[in-house]
């Protein structure tokens, strides 16, 4: 009976034993796993920077007006400079092709266009760029820099999948896409840095829901 006792005593603390090791054993990897980061959002964080936002005017040698998408095209340009602390709009016209003429003719209409969007004459800035006798028809091109909202260049693997599927990890370029989306979709950059003011209130609404409410009207508008 002693010997039985003792072999149950024996084998009840090589269980516990077993059991404390199993529950150690879980515990570390979950630390182990817990303690790297691998955040997305730290890999490939949301910046602010001085950007180009380019625009090309195509141009045929024979051209003698801006078509109506060109000038759609145009006003659209100016939006986003008009949304941005731009400084210049700086136009560039081909030199030595084929349709540096007429890139020279529509230039007079392309900045009344730019004014008539809201442009200051003062911020336009002609100059040229040498361009190839042969070719393509060389563009007029449109540039101005201002803040924008971008992320690293996504696509990139360093690292081979294998080691980041062992370590319960997600891989290097996981959550790039997403992040240059967002930065993408920022209306103004500004908002990262912080909240933007208060709108002032609706005084004459805000009397008369205070009075409907007094009055024990609905308070809902039509």
């Amino acid at each position: 009976m002693r010997g039985a006792r003792t072999m149950i005593r024996t084998s009840s603390a090589a269980a516990l034993l077993i059991a404390m090791t199993l529950i150690a054993g879980c515990a570390d990897r979950s630390l182990t796993t817990g303690s790297i980061p691998m955040d997305y959002r730290q890999r490939h964080p949301v910046v602010l920077t001085e950007a180009q936002n380019a625009l090309d005017i195509p141009v045929g040698p024979n051209d003698m007006r801006l078509t109506t998408g060109m000038r759609e095209t145009l006003r659209g340009f100016v939006q986003s400079y008009l949304a941005s602390s731009a400084g210049h709009v700086l136009v560039q016209l081909p030199h030595g092709s084929p349709n540096a003429p007429a890139a020279a003719r529509l230039s007079n209409e392309i900045r009344a266009t730019l004014t008539t969007a809201g442009v200051p004459a003062r911020a336009i800035v002609f100059t040229g760029y040498a361009a190839g006798a042969v070719g393509d028809a060389a563009p007029v091109r449109l540039s101005f820099t201002a803040t924008r909202a971008v992320t690293a260049a996504c696509g990139e693997w360093p690292e081979d999948l294998a080691n980041d599927t062992g370590g319960n990890r997600n891989w290097y370029n996981f959550g790039c896409a997403t992040q240059n989306n967002l930065a993408a979709q920022l209306d103004n950059p500004g908002d990262l840095l912080g909240p933007r003011g208060a709108t002032p209130i609706d005084a004459a609404r805000r009397s008369t829901v205070i009075g409907n409410y007094r009055s024990g009207k609905d308070t809902s508008s039509d």
